[in-house]
């Protein structure tokens, strides 16, 4: 079953039922296409999907619709493919899906299932990342907002930075009890957020354990140096970012306030309990596939914005 989210993303879809049709493998699927209607209708739909066997599920939308749909079809049968159609499509990046869809639609008739473990953060399931700090201020204001792509997310980026005062947070694990003053902290069980900005880039979805990155406040002379370390997974050994890596992680601030699970903003305790869940989901990913990103270079992301090619 494809269900496609109309509202998801940049991208238009009216084509893509159409390119489903001609292109998907009939002698592999039998299959169906639904759009969704509302909100939490992609979720409804996967579920019923997954209880009358439907082996497949894929979302065509972005890191929000791949959420609804991976959260009803967790620790069930079901398989989640993904056509991507996001602003950032983080998952479909980590899970090597190409973005366009064309050619995402070749990669599922050629893909394999795998098994993948999941993140939740207070109980609620995310599939690539969540956290807490500048990142969850700045989802939240990018879904209040009316445009989507990366240039806005930029645009909403460099507003609110103007006016950002960093939190000091403490932080447990199994191993660690210490106090830190972060402009961010970001939970991965997958690479990046999207558009290929890795804040956890050698993360695994399929080792156990989350990814988690404490990204400490930096001056405005540092910017261009903390955006290329972003955008060319070179976080590791930065003097701004601290990395841990842990089954669960709990987080304490001051007070309740924003997070975000997959980019989808909401407010919750201060008190935070993120932790993985091992092996919970079955995905379409390529034959061989170990559940690591392969980092795009920084010079093929230039080029790829130049030609339009980033949604």
């Amino acid at each position: 079953m494809f269900l496609v989210n109309p509202k998801s993303g940049v991208q238009k879809k009216k084509n893509i039922p159409r390119l489903i049709e001609k292109y998907i493998d009939k002698t592999k699927f039998d299959f169906s296409i639904e759009t969704t209607q509302y909100a939490g209708h992609a979720g409804e739909l996967a579920k019923e999907a997954a209880e009358r066997g439907v082996d497949v599920v894929v979302a065509v939308g972005g890191d929000g619709t791949v959420n609804e749909v991976g959260s009803s079809l967790v620790h069930t049968d079901t398989a989640l493919g993904v056509i991507p159609c996001g602003s950032g499509n983080g998952f479909a990046r980590h899970v090597g899906v190409p973005i366009d869809v064309r050619k995402a639609i070749d990669f599922i008739n050629a893909s394999a299932i795998s098994r993948v473990d999941y993140g939740k953060i207070n109980g609620r399931p995310f599939f690539c990342a969540c956290g807490v700090g500048f990142d969850a201020l700045v989802s939240d204001h990018f879904a209040q907002g009316g445009r989507r792509g990366m240039f806005s997310y930029i645009q909403k980026t460099l507003t609110d930075w103007v006016t950002y005062k960093p939190e000091t947070y403490k932080i447990e694990t199994p191993h660690l009890k210490k106090s830190f003053k972060a402009f961010v902290i970001a939970c991965g069980n997958a690479a990046q957020y999207g558009n290929n900005a890795y804040i956890a880039p050698y993360a695994s979805m399929r080792d156990g354990l989350l990814t988690i990155s404490i990204m400490a406040p930096f001056l405005p002379i540092e910017v261009p140096e903390v955006v290329a370390q972003l955008f060319t997974s070179n976080f590791v050994g930065s003097d701004h970012v601290t990395i841990i890596s842990s089954r669960w992680v709990k987080i304490k601030r001051k007070s309740a306030g924003p997070v975000h699970y997959d980019g989808e903003p909401c407010m919750m305790d201060a008190e935070l309990l993120v932790e993985v869940i091992p092996s919970g989901l079955k995905v379409l990913a390529a034959v061989g596939w170990d559940g690591t990103c392969t980092p795009v270079p920084l010079y093929r992301q230039f080029f790829d914005v130049v030609a339009g090619n980033v949604k």
